[in-house]
C-alpha cells in the first residue's frame, strides 16, 4: 500500500509539472495563431520627414578586440547625411580593443565623421551604465544602438526614421539575422530560436497591439521616449526589456520591422551561449518580479496584461523542465509498479499534455522557418535538435531564472564575439585557445542528469511487459538524454581547448 501511494504521488506531481509546461506550450499555439491573423499588416510611416532629424548611434562594448573595428567602419557607411549623424563609441574595454577602437575612431574622425570615443574607467551599470552615459552626451534625437557583432546595414536610417512622424511612436526594432548560422549544428539550432523569437513572436505582439521588447540592439529610440520611461536602469541585467516595459506602460508606440534584417554574430561555442542564456534568462525573470506587478496594476487591456504575464513569466518553464526530467524516470517506474491498470483516459491526457507541451515548441519553429521562404522541410528535420538543446541548456537556465527571481542583479557577462576571420567550428577553436572558463559546476549537473536518466531507462528492463507500458515515452526520455549529454559534453570539450593558453575570461 506504501509503495502504491508513492508511486501515485510521483504520478500527480508529474501530471502538474506538465500540466504548467502544458499551459505554457498552448501559449505558442496562441502565438501561432496570432501571427496568422496579423502577418499581412504592413506598419508603414504616417508621413516622411521633410528635413532628416539629428541621430545619434551608440556602439556598446566591452573587450572586443577581433570586432571593434569592424563595428566602427560599418556604422561609418551607413546612408545618413553625416551633419546630422553623430556616432558615439562607448568602450568599457580593459584590454587592447582601446587601441583598437581609438585609433579607428580617430581615422573615421580624420575622415570627416563626427564620431566620438568615451571610455569608463569603470563597469557601474555595465552596457546600461555606458548607455546612460552616452545618452548624456548624446546630440540626436534619436538613439539608435549596435551592439559590437553586428553589421549595421547601410539603409537601416533612411528605412526606420521616417515612422517616427507618429509621435506616439517611441522605438522601432529591425529583425536580427545570422552571420554565421551554418557553421555548426548549435549556431543553427540558435538561428531557428531567434528566429521564431523574431518572426512569430514579435510580429504577433506588435501587430496585434501588445507590448514587446526592445532586443538591446539593432533598433532606434525616440530620446524623448528614454528619458519620459525613466532612463536606462542597472538594476536588471535585461536594460532593454525593462526599459521597454517602462516606456510602453507610458503609453508610447513599438514599431517592429521583420523586413528590415541586421546581421550578427551567433556564440559558437557552448560557453558562450549558455552564458548569454544565462544573462537573458536571469534578467527576464528579475524584470518580471520588477514589472509585472505593475503592468498587472496599470490601466492597460486584459489582453495586454495577460500576454505580458506569459512574456515576463517564460523563464519559470526552464524550471518546470528540469523538474520534469526529475519526476519523468520514477513516474514510469511508478506506473509498472501499480498493481492495477492505468485508466486509459489517464494515458490519453498525459499524452495529449505531452503534445500540447512540447508539440507546440516544433510548430512554432517550424512556422518561423516556413515564414522566412527556408521551406517547411528546414524546420522539420531541425526540431530533434532544437528540443534537445531546448531540454539541455534547461539547467543552466533554471538556475538563471530562481537566481532572477529570488537573487540580486548580479554582473553582466558578455558574451565573446570571435570576429570576421570566424566561418568554420574549426575556426572558432583556434581562437578559444586561452579563453580561461571560472566554473563548470553547471556542466557536471547537466551530466548528472543524463546519467540519471539514463539509469532509469535501464531501472524499466527489470519489469516485465515494460515496453508495451511505458514505449510512448521512451523516445522523449531518449531526447532529454541527448539534449543533457550534448550540452555537457561541448560545454567540457570548449573548456578543455580554453585551457591551452592565457586570454579574457568567461562563465560557463
Amino acid at each position: 500500500m506504501e509503495i502504491d501511494t508513492l508511486a501515485r504521488v510521483a504520478i500527480y506531481a508529474y501530471l502538474v509539472v506538465l500540466t504548467v509546461i502544458c499551459i505554457y506550450g498552448a501559449h505558442r499555439y496562441f502565438l501561432v495563431t496570432l501571427y496568422y491573423r496579423v502577418r499581412f499588416k504592413t506598419l508603414k510611416p504616417r508621413a516622411t520627414f521633410d528635413e532628416l532629424p539629428r541621430v545619434t548611434v551608440q556602439l556598446p562594448m566591452y573587450n572586443e578586440q577581433y570586432v571593434a573595428r569592424r563595428i566602427i567602419e560599418r556604422t561609418c557607411e551607413i546612408d545618413y547625411p553625416r551633419d546630422r549623424l553623430q556616432i558615439q563609441v562607448l568602450d568599457d574595454s580593459t584590454d587592447d580593443t582601446q587601441e583598437i577602437a581609438r585609433e579607428t575612431v580617430e581615422r573615421m574622425l580624420a575622415a570627416g565623421h563626427d564620431i566620438m570615443y568615451l571610455h569608463r574607467d569603470n563597469r557601474v551599470g555595465y552596457k546600461a551604465g555606458a548607455l546612460e552615459e552616452g545618452t548624456r552626451q548624446a546630440t540626436g534625437e534619436f538613439i539608435t544602438i549596435f551592439d559590437s557583432d553586428f553589421l549595421p546595414p547601410p539603409g537601416i536610417l533612411q528605412n526606420t526614421i521616417h515612422h517616427f512622424t507618429d509621435p506616439k511612436v517611441g522605438m522601432v526594432q529591425s529583425r536580427w539575422e545570422h552571420l554565421n548560422r551554418d557553421i555548426s549544428l548549435l549556431t543553427k539550432a540558435q538561428a531557428i530560436l531567434l528566429d521564431g523569437h523574431f518572426v512569430i513572436e514579435h510580429t504577433a505582439r506588435n501587430r496585434s497591439g501588445r507590448f514587446m521588447s526592445f532586443n538591446g540592439t539593432a533598433g532606434i529610440w525616440r530620446k524623448a521616449t528614454i528619458t519620459d520611461a525613466g532612463g536606462w536602469q542597472h538594476d536588471t541585467l535585461t536594460e532593454d526589456l525593462d526599459l521597454s516595459y517602462r516606456a510602453q506602460l507610458r503609453g508610447w508606440k513599438f514599431v517592429f520591422l521583420p523586413q528590415m534584417t541586421s546581421p550578427a554574430e551567433l556564440p559558437p561555442e557552448m560557453n558562450a551561449f549558455k552564458a548569454q542564456q544565462h544573462r537573458w534568462t536571469k534578467g527576464g525573470a528579475q524584470t518580471c518580479v520588477k514589472l509585472l506587478p505593475r503592468v498587472l496594476g496599470s490601466d492597460v487591456k486584459w489582453w495586454i496584461k495577460l500576454e505580458s504575464f506569459f512574456h515576463l513569466t517564460s523563464g519559470a518553464v526552464y524550471v518546470m523542465v528540469v523538474l520534469l526530467s526529475l519526476l519523468i524516470g520514477p513516474t514510469l517506474i511508478a506506473k509498472l509498479l501499480l498493481k492495477t491498470p492505468q485508466s486509459p483516459w489517464v494515458m490519453w491526457f498525459e499524452f495529449m499534455l505531452f503534445v500540447i507541451g512540447f508539440g507546440s515548441t516544433s510548430i512554432f519553429y517550424i512556422v518561423s522557418q516556413q515564414q522566412l521562404q527556408r521551406g517547411w522541410w528546414y524546420g522539420i528535420r531541425f526540431v530533434p535538435a532544437l528540443m534537445a538543446v531546448g531540454i539541455g541548456i534547461a539547467f543552466n537556465n533554471a538556475f538563471a531564472a530562481l537566481d532572477g527571481f529570488f537573487g540580486k542583479t548580479g554582473e553582466f557577462v558578455r558574451t565573446p564575439k570571435f570576429g570576421d576571420t570566424v566561418q568554420t567550428e574549426r575556426d572558432w577553436r583556434k581562437r578559444l585557445g586561452g579563453l580561461k572558463i571560472k566554473s563548470n559546476w553547471k556542466a557536471w549537473a547537466e551530466l548528472g542528469m543524463g546519467l540519471y536518466l539514463v539509469a532509469c531507462c535501464v531501472a524499466l528492463f527489470f519489469f516485465e511487459n515494460w515496453f508495451q507500458r511505458v514505449s510512448m515515452a521512451l523516445p522523449f526520455m531518449l531526447i532529454f538524454i541527448t539534449g543533457y549529454f550534448y550540452v555537457a559534453f561541448m560545454t567540457f570539450y570548449t573548456g578543455w581547448l580554453s585551457r591551452r593558453g592565457p586570454r579574457t575570461s568567461v562563465t560557463a
